[in-house]
């Protein structure tokens, strides 16, 4: 399972990007982290609006809510869900994925 932590800014949790795939979505689970596909490439920071985009649609909420809390140059990155708490990611994460 991954780990999902609160943090003053909201829920926080680690994802392992895959750019230039197929298509967009969850495809497992890397240790600690969601493995996430992305269609789009790692230049201009085109895989990075792709993953914020994916998390807003999938946990339903505003994109504004989003944001990568660390690793914008990485492929191992910290998602922040904002005016989540972690136990409400979990939930939200764990319905997701039950549903690909």
């Amino acid at each position: 399972m991954i780990a999902v932590q609160d943090t003053l800014a909201g829920a926080t949790f680690r994802v392992k990007v895959q750019p230039r795939a197929r298509k967009n979505g969850i495809t497992g689970e890397l240790k600690d982290a969601l493995k996430l596909s992305v269609t789009a490439p790692p230049v201009d920071s085109k895989a990075n609006e792709a993953c914020i985009e994916f998390f807003a649609k999938f946990l339903k909420v505003r994109r504004s809510f989003v944001t990568i809390a660390s690793g914008q140059t990485s492929r191992r990155k910290l998602i922040r869900i904002a005016g989540m708490s972690a136990a409400e990611l979990k939930k939200r994460l764990s319905l997701g994925c039950r549903e690909l």
